[in-house]
């Protein structure tokens, strides 16, 4: 049973190997033509218009193609960042909505009794929007996300 379970990893591993090498190789035959691509355009518009303005022609390209890889990269960014809080909210929701957890609230302000659990409440409250603030702020000094 067990050498079943070894062989069948070590054939999913050395496939996975295989197709990343592939992969590779691949992406790098990609980049030579690119730049070589690159460097046809160029001499053309170097002999068309002159050096200068095969600069800027190079220029803006890289500029246009950098500017949609941003985008791209923007909207993905906001896409994670609203699964994650969508996610948190019914995280959240759900625990609210357990009964067993309800019933253990019940029960601590009947336990402790309203008057005393407001104030402790109030100073939880504060305590927790304290640290929220102060751990959001040093994560901000910080070197920025990549």
């Amino acid at each position: 049973m067990f050498q079943r379970l070894i062989d069948d990893f070590k054939q999913s591993a050395g496939t996975t190997v295989r197709l990343t090498s592939l992969a590779a190789a691949t992406a790098f035959a990609l980049l030579l033509t690119l730049a070589f691509l690159c460097a046809a355009a160029f001499v053309y518009v170097l002999r068309s218009y002159g050096l200068i303005q095969a600069c800027l022609a190079g220029a803006a390209l890289f500029f246009v193609v950098t500017l949609i890889l941003a985008g791209c990269y923007i909207t993905r960014k906001n896409r994670i960042q609203k699964r994650a809080a969508q996610t948190a909210r019914s995280a959240i929701h759900s625990a609210l909505a357990d009964p067993m957890l309800v019933a253990t609230g019940v029960q601590l302000v009947r336990a402790i009794g309203i008057k005393r659990l407001v104030p402790i409440l109030a100073i939880g409250g504060l305590a927790l929007g304290l640290m929220a603030s102060r751990g959001g702020s040093s994560r901000d000094e910080e070197a920025p996300e990549a």
